[in-house]
């Protein structure tokens, strides 16, 4: 048995990519020295995997910023704002990911969306009736040629041309079908260009054949591939899927001219089923994914090796893969000094997962498998239970819930006039989404406390002095609700499990949510509880500095799970009402320190969704959904419950998003051209919203012409009286140099349209 993976991760263990490309933003490096970090990164990775005993090891899994956008500049798919503006290759690549505001220009990013099910964000492309594709960049030759001079034979990782015409954003008249053609002979090229160049196997991408296929999708997809499949030459071409089983397409693959299918077998519910009642292909090789490329739970060798069996009836030559790619992953467990030995022989990040896939190599090519002495190690660690992981309190009161825990009372509309008549907002109020640009005193102020270097007292002084300014500031700009700013918090996810029971944390586990930015999500270890308010004495003294309204900020329980490595021994949904229990109480007790607005973050809702809509109702709204209003039911009328969703699609889920009986509902929407509003209107959606007027994944400020166009466009379909005026996101990784301005645009666009509609 030969071993595969999908991709690896790019960032570096320590992130330095993220920082080197920053560095570069700011003028700071050269290119050169940028790409010197990148080049030694790549090989660093290749070093690993080679010497792991990894049979094929993948090339042109790097990205500065996005596959899906390296692909677009690939093909030729950039529109012309970018090209136009004279810079460099690389500064246009970073100009459609970031957006460009200069001397040569001033232009928006390209739309960001969320990677199907996971909290990587890739970058829209944008295809126009006038989009000529083509190949038009040699980035995958490169590095295949420098995977050669470093000695390791790669097989080259191209986004597939099915998915990058699916995921495209057509702005004209012409639809995917039209760029079939052009398309299948850029990739015909592509194939004989790595074929002159010795390629053996080239790996194509489809993860959207995982998704629900029309007649009209699975014809584009049987074009493209009848076509590429005739001229490949002698390269070896194998189709990878991942997120999910084949289902409505496995029989149109079988059938094509592939060397090689990889299937997904950890979410892939299917996928075994599709090919015991099947069969498959016996002049194909099967690439099974069967170490999980998205949670850092050891893989279970007995598990594995058993649907190996049975795969063994009906396969012939088959390769063990990742189900995905890596990079969903952090880089390796080495890096962890404070957790105990024991807790870490649980964990398997992507250098761990090179070294399962080895041992399940040995263990499955050796003629007593269940003898072999790291099966038997494997098998004691999944017999053994984790310490510290059942709490019978929590498993109690999540038993004991009844449907009225999740009804909020009174209707809407009734809670609507409440909260109006309570809180006497203007016309379009103004407010942020929460956070406030963290600044490097903030962040050093943190990173002292940690280290025991300042005491309790001279921490919070610090974050106290930075609260009292920020609403100082956003007095001055004339926001009509303040947010505290929430300098306390490392992240919107980690800081809640860090005062939750039930949670483990890492110190360089860093998993790349988007360009250089990098999360470290918190794993739930077992049970969770809350010990101790989270929040309020922070909201509570940002009140007391002003008379507006202060909201309170948290993050929701799906978000808190989805953005978390979850649990693999009981449901997402036990899990998901567990921490829902425990927000619940924060919201409680903020209600009653006085604090009238409450926003519960749901930032990563869509992320979990099932990418099947036959499995959505079953398989998570019907948890999701309610694990929400849980945390909220329990308050009075009038205090108005807010939530935050951003870079997904909400247009199909809208009439559950308006279940979840928030009072106000912000989105992103700026760099999706708020169409959004498109899907409230048609749906009659009628809680409070605000749509994001400006993006701020960008450091460009918006003009507040700019603004007021966005908020008419807003009016044009949703009531004056239920629109706010906001960011798309919070302001975290923004500066002050940006923001404020930025936020002085916004308000007085709000008040030049609110004087035109009084």
């Amino acid at each position: 048995m030969k071993t595969s993976i999908v991709g690896y991760p790019r960032v570096g263990s320590l992130r330095e990519l993220k920082f080197a490309s920053e560095k570069y933003f700011r003028k700071e490096i050269t290119e050169t020295k940028l790409q010197k970090t990148a080049k030694a990164l790549r090989l660093e990775n290749l070093k690993a995997q080679k010497e792991s005993g990894l049979d094929f090891i993948p090339s042109n899994d790097f990205s500065f910023y996005d596959g899906i956008l390296d692909t677009a500049f690939l093909l030729n798919a950039v529109p012309k704002r970018y090209t136009s503006l004279g810079l460099s290759h690389l500064d246009t690549y970073f100009a459609a990911a970031r957006g460009y505001q200069g001397e040569n220009g001033d232009v928006k990013a390209l739309a960001m969306k969320k990677w199907f099910n996971t909290n990587y964000h890739y970058m829209v492309t944008e295809i126009d009736d006038n989009t000529e594709i083509r190949l038009a960049d040699d980035k995958p030759f490169t590095l295949y040629q420098e995977a050669q001079t470093a000695g390791v034979k790669t097989k080259p990782v191209i986004i597939g041309a099915y998915t990058f015409l699916k995921l495209a954003r057509y702005t004209g008249k012409k639809t995917a079908a039209d760029f079939v053609s052009d398309t299948a002979k850029a990739y015909t090229e592509i194939l004989n260009k790595f074929d002159s160049l010795g390629a053996e196997w080239i790996q194509i991408d489809e993860p959207c054949l995982v998704m629900d296929m029309t007649a009209d999708d699975i014809d584009i997809f049987k074009q493209l591939y009848t076509e590429i499949l005739k001229s490949k030459g002698s390269v070896k071409l194998l189709l990878q899927t991942y997120f999910g089983d084949v289902r409505d397409c496995y029989q149109n693959i079988c059938k094509l001219d592939f060397d090689g299918i990889a299937l997904d077998f950890i979410e892939g519910k299917q996928s075994l089923n599709l090919i015991k009642e099947n069969g498959f292909p016996q002049d194909k090789i099967l690439f099974a994914g069967l170490v999980n490329g998205k949670n850092i739970w050891r893989n279970n060798y007995c598990n594995t090796l058993s649907v190996l069996s049975e795969l063994k009836k009906s396969c012939g030559e088959i390769v063990l893969n990742t189900s995905c790619s890596l990079l969903h992953v952090p880089y390796t467990t080495k890096n962890e000094t404070k957790l105990s030995s024991e807790t870490l022989s649980y964990f398997a990040f992507a250098e761990e997962k090179l070294t399962e896939l080895a041992e399940l190599k040995e263990i499955f090519s050796s003629e007593n498998p269940i003898e072999n002495e790291k099966y038997i190690r494997n098998r004691q660690l999944f017999s053994a239970p984790r310490r510290g992981g059942v709490n019978p309190a929590v498993q109690e009161e999540t038993a004991q819930l009844t449907d009225a825990d999740f009804i909020r009372l009174p209707e809407f509309a009734e809670r609507e006039k409440i909260q109006k008549a309570r809180l006497k907002l203007p016309l379009f109020p103004t407010t942020t989404i929460g956070s406030f640009p963290q600044t490097a005193e903030v962040r050093a102020n943190r990173a002292a406390f940690r280290k025991g270097e300042i005491s309790a007292e001279q921490y919070e002084d610090f974050n106290k002095k930075q609260i009292a300014e920020c609403v100082a500031l956003q007095e001055k700009l004339g926001l009509d609700v303040l947010v505290h700013g929430e300098f306390e918090r490392n992240d919107m996810v980690e800081y809640f499990g860090e005062y939750l029971d039930g949670y483990v944390f890492t110190e360089k586990a860093w998993v790349q949510s988007y360009g250089t930015r990098c999360v470290k999500p918190p794993i739930v270890w077992g049970d969770v509880s809350r010990a101790k308010p989270m929040t309020v004495k922070w909201s509570v003294y940002a009140q007391s500095l002003t008379e507006k309204p202060m909201k309170g900020m948290l993050t929701g329980p799906v978000t808190i799970l989805n953005w978390s490595f979850p649990r693999e021994d009981i449901s997402l949904k036990e899990s998901a009402y567990q921490i829902a229990l425990a927000i619940r109480k924060e919201v409680l007790d903020l209600e009653a320190n006085g604090i009238s607005i409450i926003q519960v973050d749901e930032a990563a809702l869509r992320e979990k969704l099932p990418l099947r809509k036959s499995d959505w109702k079953k398989d998570y709204l019907d948890w999701a959904i309610p694990a929400f209003r849980l945390v909220h039911s329990g308050v009075k009328p009038e205090t108005q419950i807010h939530t935050h969703m951003c870079y997904s699609e909400f247009a199909d889920i809208i009439q559950d998003i308006y279940n979840m009986e928030a009072d106000v509902i912000t989105f992103e929407a700026s760099r999706s051209d708020l169409t959004i509003l498109d899907a409230l209107k048609k749906n009659h959606f009628r809680t409070e919203v605000g749509p994001g007027v400006y993006d701020i994944h960008s450091p460009r400020v918006p003009s507040k012409e700019e603004i007021k166009t966005a908020i008419r466009k807003m009016l044009d379909r949703i009531p004056a009286e239920k629109l706010w005026v906001n960011p798309d996101c919070g302001l975290k990784t923004r500066g002050n140099a940006e923001t404020v301005p930025s936020l002085e645009n916004l308000v007085n666009a709000a008040l030049e349209v609110r004087n035109e509609n009084l």
